[in-house]
Parts: structure tokens; C-alpha cells; sequence
């Protein structure tokens, strides 16, 4: 014993002796133990979307084959369809413009959101920046309310109550009973909710600092609102116009009731035109036979709409991603 430790001393002399290594830990697993609630939910949401994303599929399939049996019609092309040599819409006798419909909505959809825009846009405005808690609580609500009114309701109001307004301002024999102005404009005031609803989310997410900045450089509330806070919030005011777009593109039951029931080719919109919703709900609930033009000609019309309006969602995608702001 006494010889061990005289050697363990003398081969340490002069240096010291390391400790021992510490023993390797494990590095503890932090991620969260599946649960089989989780599981199931994950699995539910994941169907849905699937289902979402495979009942596109199947309407883009639907319309595309349908669509093609009148593309395939002797006679019908796509420069015809899309041409302006002979702009109406007559495919029985062989003139298949699509323009006369298409002018009609895009009137329609223009009277439209020159109403909802800047009613909306001020209508957000006031919510997020002027309003008190209280007066948000009991305003916002009521605005919504209109988004919950029927569109059939709108229709005759615009056809009962608005069409004698626009008669009685610029003359009877200026405006007709139907006509693209009277639709355009309540589709405006139904499209309302929308476009404040969503302008005012956006602008409610913009950072306190950015105000408080503004003040203390000594903006007024207005400036800040209009200088500061507006373009901040961009994106998704963009997107929530192009959303209204889409809903004035794709409403039916207003033009279908107020704006008129045959394709007109003209500018004016105190005159009577029809819409390519319009024309498909007419000509869909009247007795036509399966495997004409008539009946082909539908698909096709909603397949441009369906493309019209997926661009549309797709712009607004493009400009979010394009001119939104992150803040940390």
C-alpha cells in the first residue's frame, strides 16, 4: 500500500493530475409526445383540404369537357369566341362573341367597386383609427349585417328602389327599367362589408409604434392615417379589392334580376345587358335540350369565369406577397 501511493506521487510530481472526463449526457428530446387527438385532428384537416383541393379538380374537369364539346361544334373557334368582328351573342344562328356578356360584367363589376372602394376604404378607416371600442363593438357588427342579406333581396331593391331613383334623375327615356347601373350600384353597397371588414383587419394589424412614431414627429391623426398607416397596410387592402372584384364578377341573382335578360353590345350602363352569371342562370333554368350549342356554350362561358376569377385570386396572391410588410 505504501509502495503504490510512493509511486503514484512520483510519476504526478511536478504536474498536475486531470480530472475525469464528465460522463456524456443525452440531450433531452424537447418535441412534444404525439397524442392520438392530435393525430386525428391532423388527419381531419388534411382531409378537408384534400377534399377542398379535389372538388376544384372535378369542377375544372367538368367544365373543361363540357366546354370542349362546343369547341368542337363545326364552326366554333376560338377566334370567333374571343373576336370582335361580329361582337354578339347569338350561338344558335352561329355568332358566339363572347364580348357582349363579358362588356356587361366588367360595367357592372367597375360601377361596382367605384361604390365599395371608397366607402369601405373610409369605412375602415374610421373603424381602426377614429372609432372608440364601444362605437366598434356596435358599428362593425351592423356593417356586416348587409353581407348577410340575400342577393335576391338586392336584386329587387336595385329594381324597385334604385332603377325609379337613377329614372328620376336623368330621365325616363335616358335609363331603362333594366339596366347595368341600377345592378352595378347595389352590388357596390353589398360588397361594402367585405371591403371594410377585411381593409379594416389589415389596417388594425399595422404596429402601434408606427402611429406613436408619427405623432411624435407631430402628424396629425389623419396624416397618420393616410401617411403612415394606409400604405403600411397595402397589401392587404389590394387584396381585399381584388376579392371584391371577384365577388362583383361572379354575383348572379343582382344582374340577373336588374340588369337585363339579353347580351347587349354597348358602353352605356343605363341600358339593358346582360352578364355571363346572368345569361347562365337564364339560360340554365329554361327547357333546353342536352347536346346543343345552347346548352354547350354554358359550360364554356362558366369555364371563363372560373379562369377569370382563379386570376384574379392569383393577382391578389401575387401583390400580397409583393407589397406586404413584416414587422418584428
Amino acid at each position: 500500500m505504501t509502495d503504490t501511493r510512493i509511486t503514484i506521487a512520483s510519476r504526478s510530481r511536478g504536474r498536475p493530475i486531470p480530472p475525469p472526463p464528465p460522463p456524456r449526457l443525452q440531450p433531452a428530446s424537447l418535441a412534444r409526445k404525439p397524442r392520438l387527438g392530435d393525430i386525428l385532428i391532423r388527419i381531419l384537416l388534411f382531409g378537408c383540404a384534400l377534399i377542398s383541393i379535389l372538388t376544384t379538380v372535378g369542377i375544372v374537369l367538368a367544365l373543361g369537357r363540357e366546354a370542349l364539346r362546343f369547341f368542337q361544334t363545326p364552326g366554333v373557334t376560338l377566334g370567333g369566341f374571343f373576336g370582335l368582328a361580329d361582337p354578339r351573342w347569338l350561338p344558335e344562328v352561329g355568332v358566339y362573341s363572347i364580348w357582349p356578356l363579358l362588356g356587361a360584367t366588367l360595367r357592372s363589376s367597375l360601377i361596382a367597386m367605384a361604390v365599395a372602394l371608397p366607402i369601405g376604404l373610409c369605412a375602415a378607416i374610421y373603424l381602426s383609427e377614429y372609432a372608440s371600442p364601444r362605437a366598434r363593438g356596435i358599428l362593425k357588427p351592423t356593417l356586416e349585417v348587409l353581407a348577410g342579406v340575400p342577393t335576391v333581396v338586392y336584386g329587387y331593391f336595385a329594381l324597385t328602389f334604385m332603377t325609379p331613383l337613377l329614372r328620376s334623375a336623368f330621365g325616363v327615356d335616358t335609363v331603362q327599367i333594366y339596366n347595368v347601373a341600377s345592378a352595378g350600384l347595389v352590388m357596390g353597397v353589398m360588397i361594402v362589408p367585405l371591403i371594410s371588414s377585411m381593409s379594416e383587419d389589415a389596417l388594425s394589424a399595422v404596429p402601434r409604434g408606427l402611429r406613436e412614431g408619427a405623432y411624435g414627429l407631430g402628424a396629425t391623426r389623419l396624416e397618420t392615417s393616410l401617411r403612415v398607416v394606409v400604405p403600411a397596410a397595402m397589401s392587404g387592402i389590394i387584396a381585399a379589392v381584388i376579392v371584391g372584384v371577384s365577388r362583383a364578377v361572379g354575383e348572379t341573382m343582382i344582374v340577373a334580376i336588374a340588369a337585363g335578360a339579353g347580351p347587349n353590345w354597348t358602353v352605356n350602363p343605363f341600358l339593358a345587358a346582360e352578364t355571363i352569371t346572368g345569361h347562365i342562370a337564364r339560360i340554365s333554368g329554361g327547357d333546353l335540350a342536352f347536346d346543343t350549342i345552347q346548352y354547350d356554350s354554358i359550360f364554356a362561358l362558366g369555364l371563363v369565369l372560373f379562369f377569370f376569377t382563379l386570376g384574379l385570386n392569383l393577382l391578389a396572391r401575387a401583390f400580397i406577397r409583393r407589397f406586404q410588410e413584416v414587422y418584428e
